[in-house]
């Protein structure tokens, strides 16, 4: 905590350093780029934003798939797009969210914007994520890599482009699989089930107690048409399919997790004075996800009292949106966006559980929006000003028998924001902005099911949605100030968000858990860059935040918020030998748990320092070798907290499964470029 500590006081004193501008460098947002070639130690992109981006948390379900919190935000709260295309995920227990349909190795990069800034997409409340994958280049050219780690870790991928003036193509492809990882004192996935309970039904049977923790195929092709002058036509496919994925601190595993995202687009350059850019998008995207106790004792012998819960989502959506130059110095974009998301879940059920096959869980929801948006970006000397604004129109129904209400929802989102250039060494920025997102059908229509051991063996269906939830609203003011200086730049942002009919968790009731409350979450962030000499450089980032209710919730005295991690350190030395080698040293580090929500099932987790080493190395021109160690000192810890909006083993409401990271982990990864 003193080494945080001190850190902070170097990054503020920084702020006073010599004038020297470096360029240009985004204030608004974060960006990594080069995610193909550096984050290649497997398909998970939410630890590699964990590792990467101070802000971002992880929530650990598995060996993959894992998902995110951005600035205290997950799930609905924040918008992770695929090329600007939506995906959702099926699982009503996050264990397929976005991040888990696009691997490392098809990213180009990847854009965080935090706050509620982003008019041009549904449902940005409070953040969002932008992945960019891989573009097809006409020059013919490709790579192979191949991909060993601890614990029987194994990848191969391939990718290859190529085309001609007029038509460019690329695909890509990639196999992997691991075993259940182990944590710093040895333990596997089974060995954490056992030692957090006697009890044998969540444990895994014998004959699959060692089985593999994932096994993941993906493919993604892309066909791009210079169709006339001006004109550009990009196609692209991608398929995840996602095998027996294990998830230890759930009742549950997934049979297969499988997603198809389809993405078509269409541009027009200089129509005439008032069309720049004619930007049409339409997209398809679906996910079938089956989860099972198959794997586990309660299913009984041979799994003859097997239970299913099987979901798939669709996602459909258009956007036309249009840019121009209003005069030299103003640029108006103006859009049409909408949508409709699918979301349908049934259970089925063998043996003893057979009273559940083919009830629902959500009964083929549908939310339609549809939204005008548009946003003005204008110069004027050292500044620049971009307002923005959003309307949208959503419609959720459902087919359910049960009397479940149809909603209406309708809001006004818009937000300003400001860059002014002090000096040549001094950036200031700041903004305010209100944005609005409607429950999903979890939060409104879900319905659980499960049958009591004894006889007569009842049907007990719980609704867990309350459907007449109010869509939740996010106003928040953004501050910040970034300065270059001879051998670096430091940058550092305040933040105040404030919500309203914010949704939320409450394990106190039997029935409808999610309720609207009002709630704060603020904080600071801190980063920067100093360069030691040409070749020694250290990049930093810092974040602290603050989640509270209100109010406490109705049967409960805690007015903590949940999924507020504690201050969080990223901080990495990096050595450039050679032409194109590097060689790293990353320290990932948190404070403990401190405030959190018990009542709702979060628990103290202590705090922790990671040490991953890291170097690639250019054998040849054509041949690059990467080889890492991560948690090098096999620390045993926990990220990921248990907030009771996820369904947990659980021995009691004080008493749930927490998940531990990985210990050390050894991977070398080698790659052929052509």
């Amino acid at each position: 905590m003193k080494k945080i500590a001190y850190l902070m006081i170097f990054g503020a004193a920084q702020l006073q350093a010599a004038d020297v501008d470096l360029g240009s460098i985004s204030v608004e947002s974060t960006t990594l780029s080069d995610v193909s070639g550096e984050e290649i130690k497997s398909a998970d992109v939410a630890e590699a934003l964990h590792k990467k981006v101070p802000s971002v948390s992880l929530v650990r379900r598995s060996g993959i798939a894992n998902d995110i919190i951005l600035r205290g935000q997950k799930k609905d709260n924040i918008n992770v797009l695929i090329d600007n295309t939506m995906i959702y995920g099926a699982c009503p227990n996050r264990m397929d969210p976005t991040t888990s349909h696009v691997l490392a190795n098809n990213m180009e990069s990847i854009e965080i914007i935090e706050g509620p800034c982003d008019v041009e997409n549904f449902g940005t409340l409070s953040g969002a994520v932008k992945v960019t994958t891989l573009e097809p280049s006409k020059e013919m050219s490709g790579e192979v890599s191949l991909n060993v780690g601890s614990w029987g870790y194994q990848k191969a991928a391939a990718q290859v482009s190529g085309g001609t003036d007029k038509v460019k193509f690329l695909l890509s492809a990639s196999k992997e699989k691991s075993g259940q990882y182990e944590d710093g004192d040895g333990n596997t996935f089974a060995d954490q089930i056992e030692n957090y309970t006697a009890a044998a039904g969540p444990r895994y049977k014998d004959k699959y107690r060692d089985m593999d923790a994932y096994d993941k195929k993906t493919f993604m092709g892309k066909l791009y048409v210079d169709v006339a002058k001006d004109q550009q036509l990009k196609l692209s496919y991608t398929a995840n399919r996602s095998d027996d994925v294990l998830y230890p601190s759930s009742p549950m595993d997934a049979l297969w997790d499988d997603s198809d995202i389809i993405n078509l687009e269409y541009s027009i350059n200089n129509i005439g004075r008032y069309s720049k850019a004619l930007d049409i998008q339409a997209y398809d995207s679906r996910v079938d996800h089956p989860m099972s106790n198959y794997y586990r004792n309660s299913s009984g012998t041979d799994s003859v009292n097997e239970k299913i819960h099987d979901l798939t989502t669709h996602m459909q959506g258009v956007k036309i949106k249009n840019t121009f130059d209003i005069d030299s110095s103003n640029q108006l974009m103006i859009g049409l966006d909408t949508s409709n998301r699918n979301w349908d879940g049934h259970f089925k059920g063998e043996g003893s559980q057979s009273l559940l096959d083919g009830m629902t869980s959500l009964d083929d929801v549908d939310t339609k929006n549809m939204a005008l948006f548009a946003e003005l970006e204008t110069r004027h000397s050292d500044t620049v000003i971009k307002a923005g604004m959003r309307y949208d129109d959503t419609h959720i129904e459902t087919a359910g028998t049960m009397g479940q209400p149809e909603n209406d929802y309708k809001s006004l989102s818009a937000n300003i924001f400001a860059n002014h250039q002090l000096n040549n060494s001094i950036r200031v920025f700041g903004g305010i902005g209100r944005a609005n997102r409607v429950p999903d059908a979890r939060e409104l229509y879900l319905r659980m099911a499960m049958v009591n051991a004894s006889p007569p063996p009842p049907v007990m269906r719980p609704w867990i949605g309350t459907p007449d939830l109010e869509q939740t609203t996010n106003t928040e003011i953004d501050l910040g100030v970034e300065k270059d200086y001879q051998s670096g730049s430091v940058k550092a942002k305040l933040f105040h968000s404030r919500l309203e009919d914010y949704i939320y968790y409450n394990s106190s009731k039997m029935m409808n858990r999610f309720e609207n409350i009002n709630a704060t979450i603020y904080g600071m962030e801190l980063s920067g860059i100093h360069a030691m000499s040409d070749a020694l450089y250290l990049d930093y980032g810092l974040a602290y935040l603050r989640g509270t209710k209100d109010e406490a919730l109705e049967g409960q005295t805690d007015k903590d918020l949940a999924e507020i991690p504690p201050l969080k350190l990223n901080m990495a030395l990096n050595y450039d030998y050679g032409l194109k080698n590097t060689a790293s040293v990353e320290l990932v580090a948190a404070d403990d748990w401190s405030n959190f929500d018990a009542d709702n099932g979060e628990q103290a987790l202590d705090g922790y320092a990671i040490v991953n080493l890291k170097v690639k190395h250019m054998v040849t021109e054509k041949v690059e070798l990467t080889a890492g160690v991560d948690n090098v000192f096999n620390k045993t810890y926990a990220v990921s907290n248990t907030y009771s909006d996820l369904t947990l083993l659980t021995g009691g409401a004080t008493d749930v499964m927490l998940m531990n990271e990985p210990g050390r982990y050894l991977y070398v990864n080698g790659t052929y470029r052509f």
